[in-house]
């Protein structure tokens, strides 16, 4: 019998608190890894790394699946998608109301189908999200926390005021709450009062339970797209940009802030921070309520694309893609050490559902695309013409979301006694993007064209090879991810 299943050799591997990779072997053993030292022997399978760099799997923390495709489908391909891009453990959002399933009620009914549609078919772990759509589902939170082992929560800001896609609508039969109900200012505190109870519930994870919240304000964007539609200048992206604009998320990150502060709720996760107004604003906020543990976070998609050369409407999202000096600035503050990780936000629409029938107004059309499969070729690409070293991108894309969602004893790190979750970067392979290569089911991206200087070539979840030399194959292995996993 031999004393390891695999070694992963030939590698350099980034490992916790160095900033550049290690010649290192991994060793695993029932999916865990045991040994990281140079020159291991003894595996039933031994893979040659060729001198790439062995990154964490990526904890890509925001994800969409089931938003506009059936949630059985997405969890296989958009997984799929996620380890081609070395996404090994998908964090998912989920709730009631339209899109997703399509239903309203108690998640103690909602959730375990929403488990059991997942079982079996996505390629990578995962975890989901859950938004207190109700009055009701602020009291199920204790439960969600105990039985589901879901510790993390989600509010969207603008629910409630402003219509997904950009145009005020019917909000009552969208968000399908119970008859006299609001999803307003007064509902996000009693969520809030929720989550602090319940973190008082269950002190021994209190640090590990925490509601995230997109922070857009609906007044401001209501008035300010009639502006642009009457104004009728800008068209496709800038004009979305134009529409929702910065101080929107500034406004809301203000409020969510103070809130915080209000409910004493200190894990307060601010996301797909878009800009460098919203990144002050949270960053005031940081010093204005210093008990408050603030963590922020932005997007591939807002890092990589701005809204004057992304390729097409296809790249509508909330928020949405801003000008290349925002971009600019979202960098600055990533490598002053202001933000806390990336994520993909990947919500997969497919062209049919995503344009409207003028394909050219993006009024019309539907928010958010995918964006796993270029989460890590995407940092390294960018971030080394930055100078950010590899150990800290590591950080960003696995390292930090796994420590605050509760996966930070399983997942998030290439360390002895952690999942053998392993993304292999090729760092010399320079390849254009193109839609028609990802394994998602949408068939256009943003990123069409773009250059990257890197490349996820293999993937590894609990040490089963998911991905080799760019082909996903294999059954599916993800799991769910109970909170805090042990």
């Amino acid at each position: 019998m031999t004393e390891l299943d695999l070694i992963i050799t030939n590698v350099s591997v980034v490992v916790p608190g160095e900033a550049e990779p290690q010649a290192l072997d991994i060793g695993v053993k029932d999916g865990t890894i045991v040994r990281l030292e140079p020159g291991l022997t003894g595996a039933d399978t031994v893979v040659d790394g060729g001198g790439k760099i062995a990154f964490p799997g990526v904890v890509d923390a925001h994800q969409h699946w089931g938003i506009y495709n059936p949630l059985p489908e997405d969890a296989a391909s958009e997984s799929r998608a996620s380890a081609q891009g070395g996404v090994t453990t998908a964090i998912t959002y989920m709730r009631t109301g339209q899109y997703y399933l399509n239903k309203g009620g108690d998640y103690g009914d909602f959730f375990p189908e929403v488990l059991a549609l997942t079982e079996g078919r996505a390629h990578v772990d995962y975890a989901y999200h859950l938004a207190p759509m109700s009055k009701r589902h602020i009291e199920e939170i204790p439960d969600l926390v105990g039985e589901h082992g879901v510790t993390s929560f989600k509010i969207f800001m603008f629910y409630g005021g402003h219509g997904l896609h950009g145009r005020s609508a019917d909000q009552s039969s969208f968000l399908m709450t119970p008859e006299g109900e609001r999803y307003d200012y007064a509902h996000f505190e009693f969520v809030m009062r929720g989550i602090q109870a319940a973190r008082e519930k269950f002190p021994e994870i209190a640090d590990q339970i925490s509601l995230s919240l997109h922070c857009e304000t609906a007044e401001i964007m209501t008035a300010y797209t009639k502006l642009v539609e009457e104004d009728g200048t800008l068209t496709g992206l800038p004009a979305y940009n134009a529409s929702r604009p910065p101080h929107s998320e500034g406004l809301a990150v203000t409020i969510a802030s103070y809130l915080a502060h209000e409910t004493e709720l200190p894990t307060i996760n601010l996301l797909h921070l878009t800009s460098r107004k919203a990144v002050e604003a949270a960053l005031r906020m940081a010093d204005a309520f210093p008990h408050i543990d603030f963590r922020r976070e932005v997007t591939v998609g807002h890092l990589l694309a701005d809204c004057d050369t992304a390729h097409g409407i296809g790249g509508k999202v909330n928020p949405p893609l801003r000008p290349r000096e925002d971009v600019e600035a979202l960098w600055a503050y990533l490598i002053d050490g202001k933000i806390d990780w990336v994520v993909s936000d990947h919500a997969c629409c497919k062209d049919e559902q995503k344009f409207g029938a003028d394909r050219d107004d993006v009024f019309l059309a539907k928010s958010g695309f995918g964006g796993a499969e270029y989460l890590l070729a995407g940092m390294v690409s960018e971030g080394s013409k930055r100078g950010v070293p590899l150990g800290r991108i590591a950080e960003l894309t696995s390292t930090n979301p796994a420590t605050r969602y509760g996966l930070g004893a399983t997942k998030g790190s290439i360390a002895v006694g952690k999942d053998a979750d392993i993304a292999l970067v090729d760092p010399t392979v320079t390849w254009t993007v193109r839609a028609e290569d990802s394994e998602s089911t949408q068939e256009y991206t943003p990123f069409e064209g773009a250059e990257l200087t890197a490349k996820v070539t293999d993937s590894f979840v609990r040490g089963h090879r998911v991905m080799t030399d760019g082909v996903v194959g294999g059954e599916p292995v993800g799991r769910y991810l109970r909170r805090p996993t042990a």
